[in-house]
């Protein structure tokens, strides 16, 4: 979670892409280079540990536009295959 978080904050689309779930991965993504993000908050945490094959995350990530701020409050759902953890989908809250 936290290394996709900081892949959007500094526009790494690549690590983005690597890191989702080809079940559900978009086949290109663009970011928008106007938003600047600010801060992370996990809210929650469920699994994700060493012998789970799956977790779910709660965050808050707060980002700027100009003057304007604003929050993604989400709950995310990982995944592991094959030792590595893939971004399966999310609902935004």
């Amino acid at each position: 979670m936290r290394s996709r978080y900081t892949a959007f904050a500094r526009g790494d689309v690549d690590h983005l892409l690597r890191t989702w779930h080809p079940a559900t991965r978009p086949t290109n993504l663009t970011l928008d280079p106007a938003i600047r993000w600010t801060q992370l908050e996990v809210l929650d945490r469920v699994g994700g540990g060493l012998l789970d094959s799956d977790g779910v995350v709660e965050f808050r990530a707060h980002h700027r536009e100009g003057q304007q701020t604003g929050v993604l409050h989400e709950r995310s759902r990982f995944v592991r295959e094959a030792g590595r953890w893939f971004y399966r989908d999310g609902s935004v809250r």
